[in-house]
């Protein structure tokens, strides 16, 4: 009997009956309906105000003012609500599979104003220059089938946090101070390691990576990472290290920092490829992409980055570095260090810097379908709330997404191996057979008899439910 796959309605009444009760007060269950059914719906624009329309066509204005009052103003945890977002993705993650990493990276959102809080000119990622925008900080619990943002938080610039009025207008709390990306992103990881998130690698990009102080504290937790780096980055060349202290002379305080000198000396990483032999590259496939096998050409090899050493009294330990360089690039074009430990295989420390391409195209579908980028307030409350309901609605779409990827009931089927110089039939390689000589009649009339054939079964379509869910 074929097992029938269960409507997305029912789920998502009970998601939402989930998120409803860590919400704190019985009111804001139907403005979160509104919400988020609004967030999953088509619409090219997510604002509160095209979201009403859809909602409820006949009461635009006064669903606009409940869900104003809900996302900008009501006292509601935006942490309570991503952790059952984290929840309920996860029953369906681990289907497929561990979480194989958490993915640290910031979004930009363009902004044309100055009060929209956090606003300011800086590096916009989407615009790929500096422009006025808003940063968001985000951890993301991926693996090769699924991925959603863990936790979400706006950065908040100088200009920001010693700014008394700006904080006062945008309702920023007493609390709040001034911290780097990266010291935010240290925070999300200690909260989520301290819930008890299933752990995993950390992997970000060189915007995290080239910050020691970020990798050191990392190490210091015993969180394995795989980031990026920048070619300016130094590091000793395999099999070298800083000369240790010289012996004490009797004179002065005893020497404790590790030596360099003009022959004993660390490298550029884009030095240290271009040394390296023939014999340590090696064409690796890291996945499978629209467009066929994604490969390039790698090398992994075990050194000690080489950060300040010399301030220091011994050594750094020894980690991976993983360079790319693609066959007729003039030079490599990515690097990344990683302290997965030394027999992990290249296949898989490259699998893992490259999962980077899940968060992508995350914060694609979020602005482009989900609206992460469409909020037009301009208050801290309102930026987070709204943020954590596009993730909770993300999260359910992925939720959805993963349920049909494999289908539930055939996930336990495997392909037998097949036998050796086994070819199917009508394969390049396969022997092929002469096709035999078919003998044409002509027809005996103008109009020849038409040939019976079987009647096709006719495929109806399913009638159309109240909530259409967008889950590609």
């Amino acid at each position: 009997m074929v097992k029938r796959v269960s409507s997305s309605e029912p789920r998502f009444e009970d998601y939402l009956e989930r998120i409803a009760a860590v919400l704190g007060h019985e009111d804001r269950r139907e403005p979160l309906r509104g919400y988020l059914v609004g967030l999953c719906l088509p619409g090219e624009r997510k604002s509160i105000e095209p979201m009403a329309a859809r909602v409820d066509p006949r009461h635009v204005r006064a669903r606009h003012q409940s869900l104003h009052h809900f996302v900008s103003n009501a006292p509601w945890d935006e942490e309570a609500v991503l952790k059952v977002a984290r929840e309920y993705v996860l029953e369906q993650m681990e289907r497929h599979g561990a979480v194989a990493a958490w993915i640290v990276d910031d979004t930009g959102i363009p902004k044309k104003g100055r009060h929209s809080v956090g606003v300011a000119r800086q590096y916009c990622g989407v615009l790929g220059k500096q422009d006025n925008c808003q940063v968001a900080v985000t951890v993301t619990m991926a693996n090769e089938a699924v991925s959603v943002p863990a936790a979400y938080r706006l950065y908040l610039p100088e200009v920001w946090t010693s700014d008394r009025r700006r904080r006062r207008e945008a309702a920023i709390p007493e609390q709040v101070m001034f911290k780097t990306k990266w010291q935010i992103a240290l925070d999300q990881i200690a909260a989520l390691r301290k819930e008890g998130l299933p752990p995993a690698p950390v992997v970000a990009d060189a915007g995290f990576g080239v910050v020691t102080a970020f990798r050191d504290a990392l190490t210091q937790w015993g969180v394995p990472y795989v980031v990026g780096i920048t070619s300016q980055t130094t590091a000793w060349r395999p099999g070298t290290q800083p000369a240790r202290p010289p012996a004490y002379g009797g004179r002065g305080r005893p020497p404790t920092l590790v030596r360099r000198s003009k022959s004993r000396h660390p490298v550029s990483i884009h030095a240290l490829a271009k040394a390296l032999p023939d014999s340590a590259w090696q064409t690796i496939t890291w996945r499978q992409g629209n467009r066929g096998a994604m490969r390039s050409r790698f090398a992994c090899v075990r050194v000690r980055p080489a950060h300040r050493d010399e301030w220091r009294n011994r050594a750094r330990e020894v980690e991976w570095l993983i360079i790319e360089w693609p066959r007729g690039e003039a030079a490599p074009t990515k690097s990344w260090l990683s302290t997965l430990p030394a027999d992990t295989p290249p296949e898989q420390l490259i699998r893992l810097a490259k999962l980077r391409w899940r968060i992508e195209r995350d914060y694609e579908e979020l602005k482009q379908e989900v609206g992460l980028d469409h909020f037009e307030g301009r208050g801290w409350r309102g930026f987070h709330h709204h943020g954590a309901l596009c993730i909770a609605a993300y999260a359910f779409l992925a939720a959805e997404r993963a349920r049909l990827s494999p289908p539930e009931p055939l996930s336990f089927l495997r392909a037998a191996p097949l036998p050796r110089g086994f070819k199917a039939r009508g394969s390049p390689d396969s022997p092929r057979t002469a096709r035999p000589r078919v003998d044409r009649h002509p027809s005996s009339g103008a109009h020849p008899r038409p040939i019976a054939t079987s009647a096709l079964p006719v495929v109806r379509k399913p009638a159309a439910r109240k909530l259409d869910f967008m889950t590609q």
